[in-house]
């Protein structure tokens, strides 16, 4: 636990050392004790320390400095540290000054010098106050703070990007209270160059790129062997299974994610269907348990890391990243998932990342509280979103196309969202348009039956309408369909082309791509089971079939 400071200022240097010498005497074992002769380096200080996160319990300033007086001291540095306990040390003649002080600057204590004996006169004061404020401190978490505007789609990205790679952050809204102005007067920044970020150590970033950020909180992003048995491509279920089975069996593996692990199901707020998990357990955890386990294995995980393009050359695959740096692999398993198909509706676009939002229920829902929020879609994914979002929205409405939420959803869902009083089922409508100033203020609705519109005030709108695969990026090295979905196993062996590109004499296997030796799992690959079991599963079968290609090299 980092201790508290006492921050002692005196412009007579005689003086100071005194007062310094007896407080570190008697509280250095606990607490951390910072002298200055100048009430500007003093400031400085408490600025510095705020970016830190730092704590400090009491302010001992003089009265009477050339730079500024004690009492003005101590209001601009209370300012920062506003439950810190403030002494002034005063002479005689400056008591009614200190007087007026209590009330200006809730001034606890002055104390008349000298203070001699220090043990009647100084040590009894001294302990009273830390013990008061001792009763009331609550130690900040170490986590990184984000200081943004709430509707910002910067913003979102940061919260999002964060939370996907599991590091703790603390969100601060720079329009709910002034702790923001005083970060950012700390920061030397303005609320033109938000989103900030601010580190344990008190450094900070404004606006920053997701690589940056990803480099101060210290995620890998360069691989660090010439060769690798397997390179995945893709954090989701599918590839954290395969990762965890590549590594526990020796393979040597890295790890690649564009940006956040879990893929869709780390959105999810609930997963009650998950093998051996009888209470369920959130995607969030089913992520932080899945990265934690294949790293102890030893797995390179790289992100954020984005793939430019895969070559072959010798039976040796060459993947190519954005930021043309390349990685040499015996083996490839593409598990770069589905995302969420976009809404293509007037108005949509320039709300995204402010108030509309593509899954993120658990990464906004806070933001939700007491609002009215719809949801497109009425999939598993969708349910599950809205019944976290239950818990902090007045108000959760479900938008869907079809007649009852029983056509799409998982019946354990259906009942719950029947049992939830402030979920709403809008059935056979379509959200047609979005609107608002600078952030999403309304969305409207169309019903398919009557043709009838209706604007409905709406602060979120998250969309969960089906999804398409993760292969935009991907050249044309391997075989995909008409949708984008990835061809392997015995259905390459329908396609005509078949012997021109395949040239073993056995058959692909069945997550094989085809070029031999590059598999596909989970949901990017054509005809695989929809659903976190079978991507799990998928990404476990894609390691036992790389071992048998490698077994044939």
């Amino acid at each position: 636990m980092k201790l508290p400071y006492i921050i002692l200022v005196d412009d007579d240097p005689q003086v100071l050392r005194s007062i310094q010498r007896d407080i570190r005497n008697q509280y250095r074992e606990d607490y951390k004790v910072a002298a200055s002769e100048s009430a500007n380096e003093a400031l400085d200080l408490v600025k510095d320390l705020k970016l830190k996160k730092e704590a400090v319990a009491l302010f001992i300033s003089d009265q009477r400095m050339p730079e500024m007086e004690g009492v003005e001291f101590l209001e601009k540095a209370g300012s920062f540290f506003p439950e810190s306990k403030k002494v002034l040390l005063t002479a005689y003649s400056d008591i009614e000054a200190a007087i007026k002080a209590i009330n200006k600057v809730n001034l606890d204590y002055y104390l008349l010098k000298p203070w001699h004996p220090p043990e009647e006169k100084l040590f009894p004061v001294i302990k009273d106050l830390l013990d008061d404020w001792h009763s009331f401190y609550k130690p900040e978490t170490d986590a990184i703070r984000i200081i943004g505007f709430q509707w910002s789609p910067k913003s979102h990205r940061l919260k999002e990007f964060l939370s996907g790679n599991l590091i703790p952050y603390v969100w601060i809204d720079v329009e709910a209270g002034e702790e923001s102005d005083k970060l950012l007067e700390s920061a030397g920044r303005t609320k033109s160059e938000l989103p900030l970020i601010i580190f344990s150590d008190g450094s900070h970033l404004s606006d920053p790129e997701l690589p940056e950020v990803a480099e101060r909180a210290g995620l890998q992003m360069k691989a660090t062997k010439e060769m690798y048995d397997v390179l995945i491509i893709g954090a989701g279920p599918a590839g954290l299974a395969a990762s965890v089975y590549g590594s526990c069996e020796g393979l040597k593996t890295v790890l690649v994610e564009k940006s956040n692990p879990g893929g869709q199901a780390s959105n999810s707020a609930r997963i009650e269907n998950y093998l051996g998990f009888p209470v369920g357990l959130s995607g969030p955890e089913l992520t932080r348990r899945a990265m934690t386990q294949t790293l102890r294995f030893g797995t390179e995980v790289l992100t954020p890391q984005q793939v430019k393009c895969i070559t072959v050359k010798d039976g040796y695959k060459i993947t190519e990243m954005k930021d043309g740096t390349k990685i040499h692999s015996k083996t490839i398993v593409i598990a770069t998932g589905a995302a969420y198909a976009r809404l293509n509706i007037p108005g949509l676009e320039q709300f995204t990342g402010a108030g509309v939002y593509y899954g993120s229920a658990a990464v906004e829902a806070h933001a939700c509280r007491n609002e009215i929020v719809y949801i497109a879609g009425g999939g598993n994914s969708a349910c599950q979103a809205a019944m976290y979002l239950s818990k902090f929205a007045k108000e959760v409405n479900i938008v869907i196309r079809r007649d009852r939420l029983s056509q799409t959803a998982a019946n354990y869902l259906v009942e719950n969202i029947a049992a939830t009083p402030n979920i709403r089922i809008i059935p056979n409508t379509d959200v047609v348009a979005c609107s608002g100033s600078t952030v999403l203020e309304s969305v409207t609705l169309k019903n398919s039956k009557s043709g009838e519109e209706a604007v409905m005030p709406a602060k979120a709108l998250f969309v969960y309408i089906g999804t398409k695969p993760g292969t935009e990026w991907l050249n044309d090295v391997v075989l995909k369909n008409e949708k984008g979905f990835i061809i392997t196993g015995t259905e390459l062996m329908k396609e005509r082309s078949f012997h021109t590109f395949w040239k073993l004499d056995r058959e692909p296997y069945l997550p094989e791509t085809s070029v031999p030796g590059i598999f596909a799992s989970g949901d990017v690959r054509a005809g695989a089971l929809a659903g976190i079991s079978s991507a799990v599963g998928e990404g476990a079968l894609a390691i036992r079939f790389a071992r048998k290609y490698l077994q044939e090299m």
